[in-house]
């Protein structure tokens, strides 16, 4: 799929933009220093222009000045005043504004503005004036015209005799219009502005020609590699100079004849495992180098309950639920048998998965092999018999280790204390009877599954038995070993006889474990109700206590050996989690089922059902 580039994310904008940012950088950089300099320039001619005609000034006006000061007339009847004013009034310069002469007692004897001639006689309030009367030195300032807002440059200078250089006979005040530089510099400033604006505009088609040119041969490149991408290895890039994309654009070209020599060689192989794989009974599932599945045989589809048209494309690793916990990167180095857990809601399914790489001569890993062995059943039986071994070696681990602490005990010396001796040595007969009880259980259940334990059958009314077997718990629950606890049991059975083919030890052994067990976890003044019913051709025997209960996801586990749903009580009490165990085989070898049923914290309920005889009245005249 061709994803087509925004202009503003395209190479050919970056230039453009790049050359413009730089042009734009580099003006600035120029303009600035270059205004800058201008400004100071103008300025400073302009402040020495001001001061040229303050000297002009200063000399030109001294000798009235001094005349003025002594009171004298320089040539006869010469009024130094009007000299003075006459002088001012022809005085002119590019941008003055005024000049005004004072005496050394600060009275205005003359000033250039015609407007403002009524000042001439009175005193004068500047400041700068008066400072450099006090310091007989130049002063110089810009300010701000509060009356116009424009800049002014004001000039105060000191006169001295022209008789004696050390005598101040008054003072020259100028003040001109600054302003007209700053115009000037504003002027220049618009026009390097408009230049520069017009160098820009220029740049951006230059460097449109330039990054045109550039990018050209990409997008010709762009092109070609999706082509190549989507299959078609037909077209060549255009070489249109020696540099660097010349040289990219051989390297594609190299790179087609490549692709198009793999994919011939791809398909081949292809065509050959198409052959293998047909009539193959593993599951075999084979991808490309990037681990997307091309080909998966019959048997592997219905090994993982998909269909073809589904699979084709698919990651493998998504396909066998593996994504999670490998990479492929790590699938292809570490190359190990895996199981997957692939059940479904109709069946348990186990299946062995061994990966191979498919390889060329040179190394090249062109796909992977994965082969699905079924090892449902060889899984269930290995994983029946770790948790035998490891229940059995725990079972028995726990009254060996009792044992051998209490003996160890007694081989230090607790033999010859008459109290603890006699204790010790009954748990350690208790832990041994308990390790034969277990022994003598595994046996049975091991002659059981061998098909060795065969049934003794005979005819015999269960609902005798199980009332005999009610009678007898009820009988027990009442002796000295359970006057710490009050239990109570309750029976509800048939009132005619159901004569049943069982044998009766058997049956009885059953009945046993369920009824210890009910009354091992009911609570002090718990009530264990026996029941009898019939159900079709099948009588069902049930057995309720008012325990804890059992929680609802260990009800199908509590058949299995040495399962426990409280195994700290249940060994406590003495209990090998066999039991139930026996029990399901006892009652499965008659032909009938055993279940349980339970709420947590209310009671549960054991449930055996075994077949019947129904008998006519005739057949027992």
């Amino acid at each position: 799929m061709k994803n087509k580039v925004r202009w503003f994310r395209s190479i050919n904008t970056k230039i453009v933009f790049v050359i413009v940012v730089l042009l734009i950088f580099a003006l600035e950089l120029i303009g600035a220093n270059f205004i800058n300099q201008l400004e100071q320039q103008l300025v400073t001619n302009f402040q020495e222009e001001r001061q040229t005609q303050v000297d002009f000034l200063e000399t030109t006006t001294a000798p009235y000045l001094t005349a003025a000061f002594n009171n004298t007339a320089a040539d006869g009847e010469m009024d130094p005043e009007a000299e003075i004013n006459s002088l001012l009034s022809e005085f002119t310069g590019s941008g003055i504004a005024e000049v005004q002469v004072i005496n050394p007692d600060l009275f205005i004897i003359g000033t250039s503005d015609s407007t403002q001639q009524s000042v001439v006689g009175r005193l004068s309030n500047d400041a700068d004036v008066r400072q450099s009367l006090l310091l007989e030195d130049t002063i110089t300032r810009q300010y701000v015209d509060s009356a116009t807002g424009n800049r002014r440059w004001k000039v105060v200078t000191p006169v001295f005799s022209s008789n004696d250089p050390t005598q101040l006979v008054g003072i020259i005040l100028m003040e001109s219009n600054i302003e007209s530089v700053y115009e000037q510099i504003t002027q220049i400033s618009f026009i390097f502005v408009n230049s520069s604006l017009l160098a820009i505009a220029l740049s951006v088609l230059l460097a449109n020609i330039v990054s045109r040119a550039l990018t050209t041969p990409i997008k010709e490149m762009q092109q070609q590699t999706l082509s190549i991408a989507e299959g078609d290895y037909s077209g060549k890039l255009k070489v249109y100079s020696e540099d660097e994309l010349g040289h990219l654009a051989l390297s594609i070209n190299d790179l087609s004849n490549k692709v198009a020599t793999a994919q011939e060689s791809i398909d081949a192989e292809r065509r050959r495992l198409d052959s293998v794989l047909t009539h193959m009974t593993d599951g075999v599932i084979a991808t490309d180098r990037r681990g997307r599945v091309i080909i998966i045989n019959e048997m592997g589809r219905k090994m993982l309950n998909v269909a073809e048209e589904e699979v084709l494309g698919q990651n493998i690793l998504e396909l066998l639920g593996l994504e999670e916990e490998l990479t492929l990167r790590k699938l292809l180095e570490k190359q190990e048998d895996l199981l997957i857990d692939a059940t479904t809601t109709e069946e348990t399914l186990v299946l062995r998965a061994s990966f191979s790489l498919i390889q060329g001569d040179s190394g090249f890993i062109r796909g992977i092999v994965c082969v699905l062995h079924d090892v449902t059943e060889q899984e269930r039986i290995e994983q029946d018999r770790r948790e035998f071994v490891s229940n059995v070696s725990h079972e028995l681990r726990t009254p060996l280790t009792s044992m051998r602490s209490y003996i160890e005990a007694l081989n230090d010396g607790a033999w010859q204390d008459p109290e603890i001796a006699p204790r010790f040595l009954e748990v350690t007969q208790n832990e041994t009877d308990r390790m034969i009880r277990m022994i003598q259980d595994l046996l049975h259940l091991s002659r059981i599954d061998a098909g060795k334990s065969d049934l003794e059958l005979e005819i015999a009314d269960l609902t005798e038995l199980f009332a005999h077997v009610l009678s007898r718990f009820d009988m027990l629950v009442h002796s000295s070993e359970y006057e710490s606890k009050t239990y109570s049991i309750k029976r509800e059975l048939l009132e005619d006889p159901v004569w049943v083919e069982i044998d009766a030890d058997r049956i009885i052994q059953v009945l046993d474990n369920i009824m210890n067990n009910a009354i091992k976890y009911s609570p002090d003044g718990g009530v264990i109700t026996g029941r009898m019913e019939k159900r079709g051709d099948q009588v069902v025997i049930s057995i309720s206590d008012q325990g804890m209960g059992i929680p609802k996801a260990d009800l199908q586990k509590v058949f299995s050996r040495f399962y426990r749903v409280d195994r700290a009580r249940s060994r406590a009490m003495g209990g090998s989690g066999l039991g139930l165990a026996i029990s399901k085989e006892v009652v499965e070898q008659h032909g009938g089922r055993i279940w349980a049923e339970s709420t947590e914290g209310t009671g549960t309920t054991f449930y055996v059902s075994l077949p019947y005889v129904q008998f006519e009245e005739e057949e027992w005249e």
